[in-house]
């Protein structure tokens, strides 16, 4: 004789959503409350809040995730930009065809793998809950990106990379002031 499925899971679910339901909506308007609270204090409000949101977990952030989110975008632009200016040094003949190019293009590496080491410390940090040394971190990876903009001060290639410290910069800034929230 077939016996009819236990109501349980059908109940369990029930409840999950129930509270899913009750507690969302007020940590997704805190969440909202905190990115606005930090993009206010940045010179770009509308990046921030572009930057902060492209990762999904932004809406039900609390400060803690939020600097994971913020150090965690920065770390990838500074790593997808070290990886960028490798492909380009990799370029056949590019000493021999533009020396001041190969020289600034070296210059911005060194500055960005130590971007990348810097913002990876900061993950560390975030790791063993040890916030102090946060905004420093931040103050790093900006540092990088201004040396690099400093390396083609002039040149003509300066748009190869221009873009990418504009946004490492305004990330940086965004990991910084999400800093200030555990002070």
């Amino acid at each position: 004789m077939a016996s009819l499925p236990s109501p349980r899971p059908a109940l369990l679910c029930f409840f999950v959503a129930v509270i899913a339901l009750s507690v969302g909506p007020s940590s997704a308007a805190a969440a909202t409350e905190i990115v606005k609270r930090v993009c206010e204090k940045t010179s770009d409000y509308r990046y921030c809040v572009a930057a902060l949101y492209s990762d999904p977990r932004t809406p039900n952030a609390d400060a803690y995730v939020l600097a994971y989110i913020s150090f965690g975008l920065a770390y990838l632009n500074a790593t997808h930009t070290r990886d960028h200016i490798s492909r380009l040094l990799g370029s056949p003949d590019l000493a021999s065809r533009s020396p001041r190019l190969a020289t600034s293009l070296q210059s911005c590496r060194r500055g960005y793998a130590a971007a990348v080491a810097e913002l990876a410390s900061a993950y560390n940090d975030l790791d063993s809950e040890t916030f102090a040394g946060l905004a420093g971190y931040a103050g790093g990876g900006a540092r990088a990106a201004g040396d690099c903009d400093r390396a083609f001060a002039g040149s003509a290639y300066a748009p190869l990379v221009a873009g990418r410290n504009r946004d490492l910069k305004r990330l940086c800034e965004i990991c910084t002031v999400v800093s200030g929230l555990f002070t």
